[in-house]
């Protein structure tokens, strides 16, 4: 997206106006989940419901922050006939993205998945918009034991992708490639139903229903998310469900909260407003 500046604006007043408007150039979004969604949604011609519409409006979400410029879905481990591969289908075939000229890729395998990773097989890290990892062991034909090792072993090349800025969702696996990059957040397991949205969850996924998250059990929370924005929580527990990020890198994320129409409206009230005390103190008295 490009953003004019009047020429009558100050330099302050134009970074300002960046930092508001726009997530940091070459640095993208991530959503982590402690879901199997996967595992617990379907869908009828068209339209998706339970944890796969939940999987839809993730990367509906994530493509709008994508700033890398590509335009490829990767789902990485999920077989293609399998409920896993079910479920990442038919999150990205219902969902807005291919009506956008997005397509969508399958790799599976430890070797797939490392040379997908390193730039040297099908397809490549560098052509993709937005990474998808299932649940593991969670879902029927998920992230292998072996292809979630190869995750762990190129969590740098994942780092990297999202600090030039593509997009990534996780659901829950086991997370070692998380572990592997030494965050402060951590990841523990918690089996329990019924998440609630946050705030910030409901103005990310528009139309999602607590009832959508809550069609099955989760298995992880997060901790120590910091300033991380929490789209999602347990409603038994309390604890950290589902957290993201706007822009960044996994290692270093920008703390944001998930932008809503007012902030860019505000932000047009404010250039309207700079333009008009620019030009009344211009003219002459």
């Amino acid at each position: 997206m490009i953003l004019f500046i009047p020429r009558i604006l100050s330099a302050g007043a134009i970074l300002i106006g960046l930092s508001i408007a726009m997530p940091a150039a070459h640095a993208g979004p991530f959503i982590f989940s402690g879901t199997d969604a996967d595992d617990h949604g379907s869908t009828s011609g068209t339209t998706n419901a339970g944890g796969w519409l939940y999987m839809q409006k993730v990367i509906e979400n994530l493509a709008l922050n994508v700033t890398n410029g590509n335009a490829v879905v990767v789902s990485l481990g999920s077989d293609p006939s399998t409920k896993a591969g079910n479920a990442a289908n038919a999150a990205f075939n219902n969902s807005t993205l291919p009506g956008l000229g997005w397509t969508f890729l399958s790799v599976n395998g430890a070797t797939g998945i490392s040379n997908f990773l390193t730039g040297s097989g099908l397809g490549t890290v560098t052509t993709a918009g937005i990474i998808m990892l299932d649940s593991g062991s969670n879902v029927t034909g998920g992230l292998t034991s072996t292809e979630e090792t190869a995750l762990s072993s190129n969590a740098g090349a994942i780092n990297t992708f999202v600090a030039r800025g593509g997009g990534l969702f996780s659901q829950a696996n086991g997370y070692g490639w998380l572990t592997a990059l030494g965050l402060g957040v951590t990841v523990s397991a918690e089996s329990s139903t019924s998440i609630q949205l946050t705030a910030a969850g409901n103005a990310a996924f528009p139309g999602l229903t607590n009832s959508d998250l809550s069609s099955g059990p989760y298995h992880v929370r997060f901790n120590n998310v910091g300033a991380l924005p929490v789209l999602g929580t347990s409603v038994n527990t309390g604890s950290d469900i589902i957290i993201g990020a706007l822009s960044g890198s996994i290692t270093e994320p920008a703390a944001s909260s998930v932008p809503e129409p007012a902030s860019l409206s505000m932000l047009g009230i404010g250039l309207a407003g700079l333009m008009v005390t620019r030009r009344r103190r211009g003219t002459p008295q």
